[in-house]
């Protein structure tokens, strides 16, 4: 799961939903540093993270780019799954999308001096770039790729990445559906 999908399965708390946020971003037992809301959407972003590397969708699906992304095929995965997040919001949310992703960037600002400056290094670029909304179609999905593979390791494939994606779109999709309702669950036991 990427950005958007850790915020949604982190439920209604801003502690936790900034723990969950940051979690790629704090280390081994550094999570005891932050408090006890934060730490445990720490702990939930590393489960989810568990959850959705072990599952037999997500290991079919990352198979549609392991060719050229290796190691980082779960991440193109993340994002696509973020995107259908996105296009289906309204089938998991009652709050619109846009109002949404607002309030997360209210959040994540006002505590911007909490963040690991891993995080607060792209907390401007995201936010300005409106990177949880470009999640909403193909051509954000692409922006993100390009993004990560200047601002990371990942290979810089999105051209192959964005064939693979359309070339299966529909697939994909169906896999999100039939995935993310177990990761719901599973996040919810945990909040």
């Amino acid at each position: 799961m990427n950005f958007l999908a850790h915020l949604y399965l982190s439920g209604s708390s801003d502690g936790i939903r900034l723990g969950n946020f940051i979690g790629d971003y704090v280390k081994g037992r550094d999570y005891n540093n932050y408090p006890d809301e934060i730490r445990k959407g720490i702990v939930l972003h590393r489960k989810i993270d568990s959850f959705t590397d072990n599952h037999a969708i997500v290991k079919k699906d990352k198979k549609y780019f392991f060719e050229k992304y290796n190691k980082y095929a779960g991440v193109v995965t993340d994002i696509i799954y973020d995107h259908y997040l996105a296009v289906e919001w309204d089938w998991f949310s009652s709050q619109p999308l846009n109002a949404y992703i607002e309030d997360i960037h209210d959040l994540l600002m006002d505590n911007y001096a909490i963040l690991p400056q891993g995080v607060r290094s792209f907390l401007p670029y995201f936010i300005r770039n409106k990177w949880l909304k470009s999640y909403q179609n193909l051509d954000g999905i692409e922006s993100v790729l390009i993004g990560m593979a200047k601002g990371t390791s990942m290979p810089d494939e999105y051209g192959f990445a964005m064939n693979a994606i359309r070339k299966n779109y529909k697939n994909l999709r169906k896999d999100f559906m039939n995935f993310f309702p177990e990761v719901i669950y599973m996040s919810a036991q945990e909040v």
